[in-house]
Parts: C-alpha cells; sequence; structure tokens
C-alpha cells in the first residue's frame, strides 16, 4: 500500500509561516488525491486542503483560502502545505491522507480517504 510521513511543525508567532511536507512511499502510483486535515483539541478533524495527484486541481477550506497554498511534487512523491499569515486558531495536529480512488471532485470528507500519515503538531502562539 502507501504509507505517509509528515513533517515541518512547530510553534511559531502568529503571522509567522510555515512548510509542511507529507511524504508517500509504497505504491504510490495508484494515489487519486492528497489532502490536509487538522484536528484541534477537544475539536472534529477538518478539511484543510486537497490535491489531485494527476491533474493538480486544487480546493481549499474557507478557513484558509488566501493564506494556505497545497502543492505536490509527483517526482519526489511529496506532498507539501504552505501556511502564511499563521493564526492562533490554526493551532492543531495536521494530518497528511491519501486515496486511491480517483473522482471527478475532490472530496473534504475525511472518511472518502483511507491512508493516513500519523500528524504533525502546529502550534501558533498570539
Amino acid at each position: 500500500q502507501v504509507q505517509l510521513v509528515e513533517s515541518g511543525g512547530g510553534l511559531v508567532q502568529a503571522g509567522a509561516s510555515l512548510r509542511l511536507s507529507c511524504a508517500a512511499s509504497g505504491r504510490t502510483s495508484i494515489i487519486g488525491a492528497m489532502a490536509w486535515f487538522r484536528q484541534a483539541p477537544g475539536k472534529e478533524r477538518e478539511f484543510v486542503a486537497a490535491v489531485a495527484w494527476r491533474d493538480g486541481n486544487r480546493d481549499y477550506a474557507d478557513s484558509v483560502k488566501g493564506r494556505f497554498s497545497i502543492s505536490k511534487d509527483n517526482a519526489k512523491n511529496t506532498l507539501y502545505l504552505q501556511m502564511n499569515s499563521l493564526k492562533s486558531e490554526d493551532t492543531a495536529v495536521y494530518y497528511c491522507a491519501a486515496t486511491t480512488t480517483v473522482r471527478s471532485r475532490l472530496s473534504f470528507r475525511a472518511e472518502m480517504y483511507g491512508l493516513w500519515g500519523q500528524g504533525t503538531q502546529v502550534t501558533v502562539s498570539s
């Protein structure tokens, strides 16, 4: 199957930037789309951004549009999340997810992604 390993989290001040990475290994040729989700303490896991692995189509949660950018490097089998103008409410564990299904539209539902990384903590101090 496919294994996902996130990196790049940390503690930053409000207004700063961070870039998360997610390295995919294994049968990466079967990836249909990848996404970032996040989960803050006491809250449900929420969609952040997604990208179709082949055509590069992207989608974002309204809360991060204009501040976050999802990208991919197919040659390196790596997914990125560039996070700018970070806010305290962005504090969460960020998870990389993948689906082997190719759909006409990117999904924002966590249950549509069957492969998950272990998560990386992002803490934004105000």
